[in-house]
């Protein structure tokens, strides 16, 4: 599968092939056990989601600018995990590696709008939280359902924006050579790297989107957490300050799950073998999206609560169905 198929596509001077070959995990013993692995994952991610949003939804205590944010980060995980469990088994499990030019460029899209959006909620959650604890008595003025739903509506704009970008530069990219994608998806950076032509605005693109997307945001966030810490040595009750920090355990914990992961792959660049940094990435992939609704069903207060009322009222109403 190194060499192109002779049946390509010619528009101008752009060469498109009909398909790429998605090479995935080469090598690797027993890999069917790690696909049936992420079935399990996402059976659970796809019911954890559903559930965070049923909850958000239909309960009007949730019904609040944190919460719109909440929300937003249970669609992006429900959706990314969609955008790539699903045809990663597909094409690993079922042996269907082949995937058309198009359907390639629509994956790339999908999964790293979706992922985008991840790293832009967790980055607004944390302001949320530095404004809750920093500027308690302006929360309520600063952070309104309104603001929320326009911050949220514009981060979704520029996560769509900034991978439209870089899929629109590689559809304009000649692909002479191979046709193998060495990722399990169809990534960015693998994918580009296979043209035979000028790819310099996809470099740039390659290094520039992390640095916007990924570190920016968790630059961002560990200054708010900066800004908290210095707010919580100014509470003199220790039981207060405990209070305060139990309100940012979830997101701290979301914040360590999605891009210490991120972190690790691009320190370790090529240095990591190509399995392991397949594996180390597909599962922080798709690893939080399933974690996060367990996380924040445990540890936020008002959800918990927010659970027993709906446990409570299912109980009555069987106890009154069944007289």
């Amino acid at each position: 599968m190194s060499n192109l198929n002779p049946n390509v596509f010619l528009n101008s001077t752009i060469v498109r092939p009909e398909y790429f070959f998605i090479s995935g995990f080469s090598g690797i013993p027993h890999s069917n056990y790690y696909y049936i692995f992420l079935c399990f994952v996402y059976a659970l991610t796809v019911v954890g989601n559903t559930f965070v949003m049923f909850m958000i939804y239909t309960d009007h205590s949730l019904h609040s600018p944190k919460y719109i944010v909440v929300f937003n980060l249970a669609v992006s995980d429900l959706c990314v995990s969609t955008a790539l469990i699903p045809p990663l088994i597909d094409t690993f499990l079922f042996k269907s590696q082949l995937i058309s030019f198009e359907a390639c460029l629509t994956n790339m899209f999908f999964v790293f709008g979706f992922l985008n959006m991840q790293s832009f909620t967790l980055t607004v959650l944390s302001y949320d939280r530095c404004i809750a604890i920093c500027f308690p008595l302006r929360y309520y003025e600063i952070v309104t359902s309104k603001s929320m739903l326009v911050i949220t509506t514009i981060l979704w704009i520029i996560a769509g924006l900034a991978i439209l970008i870089a899929v629109v530069f590689i559809s304009r990219l000649s692909f002479c050579k191979s046709i193998v994608i060495n990722s399990y998806f169809c990534d960015h950076g693998p994918t580009f790297r296979l043209a035979c032509n000028d790819n310099t605005p996809n470099y740039v693109i390659s290094w520039t989107h992390p640095v916007l997307i990924f570190y920016l945001p968790l630059l961002f966030i560990t200054g708010t957490y900066i800004s908290i810490a210095r707010a919580l040595l100014k509470i003199a009750s220790v039981e207060e300050r405990l209070k305060a920090m139990k309100t940012c355990t979830s997101h701290l914990i979301l914040v360590g799950l999605f891009y210490f992961p991120i972190c690790v792959t691009f320190a370790m660049g090529s240095r990591i073998h190509q399995n392991a940094r397949i594996i180390n990435t597909s599962l922080g992939t798709v690893l939080p999206p399933m974690l996060n609704p367990i996380i924040y069903s445990l540890k936020t207060e008002e959800f918990t609560e927010s659970i027993k009322r709906l446990y409570r009222r299912i109980k009555i109403h069987i106890n009154v169905s069944s007289k």
